[in-house]
């Protein structure tokens, strides 16, 4: 890297674990190379499925803590990354998960899609002012599988970046076609599989002809494991005896876990940037 003021990173992310998921490696790389990396949380998580039945009673149709317990998740997930700049989207619970599309949760008066988008952008714009990162991460238009929260997420980053100025390059996450049908591939030959293998349709995948960056995160990926078993109540990491990886999430379905993470340039220079969110700057 060759800037002239020390590196800045900032993702913004919709919900606890979605850092880890999307982004872990990325993260510790950048983390562990002396960026000043910030992650943004959107909400809390309150409508997530959870995964352990001894925790069943957290979930938003009975007690509804579990937002709560998401934030000592995260913090957690957040410390095996390396992060020391964590910040709730106007504060912890200001706005909240909004479920996935079409259930009762989008009509909740705080849900984070319904929300007044001038004010959320204007909030984020906030804190890019202070931390004046030269990348910004989020999602892509379709917030990578059409999740309302991830969806607002793109939209509130755009506008926000738009609103403060200063940023030199905006990246969408996104997951390779080829390293996740390579994924799936190779735990097609592992005999003890505890989850189900994926449908062709089940699992979000971009065309690999429009990612733009691919960051290596094979020295940090234990990090990253960490982090993604840090969210219990989500998540559950799996490794073979002969190293095969993948987690799960409430729905049983193995999703690999490649030696890599993948963005598409949405707004920026491209020039250095294949493997490097910051090449060239």
């Amino acid at each position: 890297m060759t800037l002239s003021a020390a590196p800045r990173l900032l993702l913004v992310h919709a919900h606890p674990d979605d850092e880890s998921l999307w982004t872990g490696g990325t993260i510790a790389r950048y983390a562990a190379a002396g960026v000043q990396v910030t992650v943004v949380t959107c909400t809390l998580g309150e409508e997530g499925e959870i995964i352990p039945e001894s925790l069943r009673e957290l979930a938003a149709d009975s007690a509804d803590q579990l937002g709560g317990y998401r934030i000592g998740e995260l913090r957690s997930a957040c410390a095996a990354l390396g992060v020391s700049d964590h910040r709730w989207l106007g504060g912890p619970g200001r706005w909240r998960d909004s479920g996935m599309a079409g259930v009762a949760a989008n009509r909740h008066p705080r849900a984070f899609a319904g929300g007044d988008l001038d004010e959320q952008a204007a909030v984020l714009a906030a804190v890019l002012d202070e931390v004046r990162p030269q990348v910004v991460v989020t999602y892509g238009p379709d917030g990578g599988y059409g999740h309302p929260d991830h969806i607002r997420a793109h939209d509130v980053t755009m506008a926000a970046c738009e609103k403060a100025g200063g940023v030199a390059r905006i990246f969408h996450a996104v997951t390779s076609r080829v390293a996740t049908e390579n994924g799936v591939a190779a735990l097609a030959r592992v005999a003890d599989l505890p989850y189900r293998l994926p449908e062709p349709d089940e699992l979000p995948v971009t065309d690999d002809a429009h990612i733009t960056t691919t960051v290596s995160i094979a020295d940090v990926l234990s990090d990253k494991l960490r982090a993604l078993r840090a969210h219990t109540t989500q998540v559950s990491v799996w490794q073979s005896g002969d190293g095969a990886l993948c987690y799960a999430l409430t729905n049983g379905i193995a999703q690999p876990i490649p030696a890599a993470e993948f963005y598409v340039l949405a707004a920026g220079d491209p020039a250095g940037a294949e493997a490097d969110l910051f090449g060239g700057m």
